[in-house]
């Protein structure tokens, strides 16, 4: 209410969490007004936003969802770079790192909890609780190694830590980061094509509230990355030429973050995500 008394619209700009109360936060249009906190119990909030969404259908309920996630992998390109998107993102209340030593990032929204062996995740469990997805970004090149030794890494491990979160919460979205050409059929010549589809398909058979694969292909690096390997450095200065000439085949590392997020705040109808997927849904 204006102070001529004319009604004026409000927007409602909740930390949307659904294991809690929920909290709205009101804010008159038209003039300047200070904030006012109101709490809701969850089942009158979304009364209160299903209201308003008959009202306006420019009103977007799912720009109010906020998320907890966890990422592993950050000490890897990959990871690095979805952990920068989820901490600049303002829909991601709280980032948890899973790392093997500790990591130097700092910010409000971080946490880091140090597993020295992925295998051994009992002790962990605890601090593993309450999260809505996992942002999987974990894993090795196959050069050098055998198929049995990529396997364990690529496979075993992954397998093994989606399972404990199964066990954890199934409501949890689970993204795991693939790779480009990765073989579904699993027989495919090429060693790790097959390990990458036959971890895909393993873990789409579990009954998580959703399974994403993600398949990128060359990705330049985010602004301000420092775990790039030079070759990334080199290739990214090429970056505007790639994606001329091969545009279904190159990203950017914040596309696949983007992409990464929404999934979990918005979904997809494909579980097998291809660059061209990633940058459909990163710019949902």
């Amino acid at each position: 209410m204006s102070k001529t008394g004319t009604c004026v619209p409000v927007y409602f700009l909740p930390e949307f969490n659904v294991r809690h109360e929920t909290i709205l936060v009101v804010k008159g249009m038209g003039e300047l007004s200070n904030k006012v906190n109101y709490s809701f119990s969850t089942k009158q909030a979304i009364i209160i936003i299903l209201i308003f969404a008959l009202i306006d259908r420019d009103f977007d309920i799912l720009s109010f969802m906020e998320i907890k996630v966890i990422i592993t992998g950050a000490t890897g390109m990959v990871g690095e770079g979805v952990v920068l998107e989820c901490l600049n993102h303002p829909q991601v209340k709280e980032v948890l790192i899973v790392t093997r030593k500790p990591v130097a990032i700092q910010h409000a929204k971080l946490k880091n909890l140090v597993v020295p062996d992925f295998l051994d995740l009992t002790k962990v469990t605890a601090e593993l609780s309450g999260y809505d997805a996992c942002l999987y970004c974990a894993g090795i090149s196959s050069a050098g190694l055998n198929e049995a030794e990529y396997q364990h890494i690529t496979y075993d491990v992954t397998m093994h830590f989606a399972q404990t979160l199964l066990s954890i919460d199934p409501a949890m979205v689970f993204c795991h980061i693939s790779g480009s050409h990765a073989d579904s059929s699993e027989k495919g010549k090429i060693m790790w094509a097959r390990v990458k589809g036959k971890t895909e398909n393993a873990l789409m058979k579990l009954p998580f509230k959703k399974v994403y694969n993600f398949r990128p292909g060359f990705m330049k690096p985010t602004a301000g990355q420092k775990n790039v390997k030079s070759f990334y450095k080199i290739m990214g200065s090429l970056y505007p030429l790639f994606l001329f000439l091969f545009p279904n085949n190159v990203s950017t590392m914040r596309e696949v973050g983007l992409a990464m997020i929404n999934s979990v705040l918005k979904g997809y109808p494909n579980q097998l995500l291809e660059v061209k997927d990633v940058k459909k849904l990163a710019g949902a």
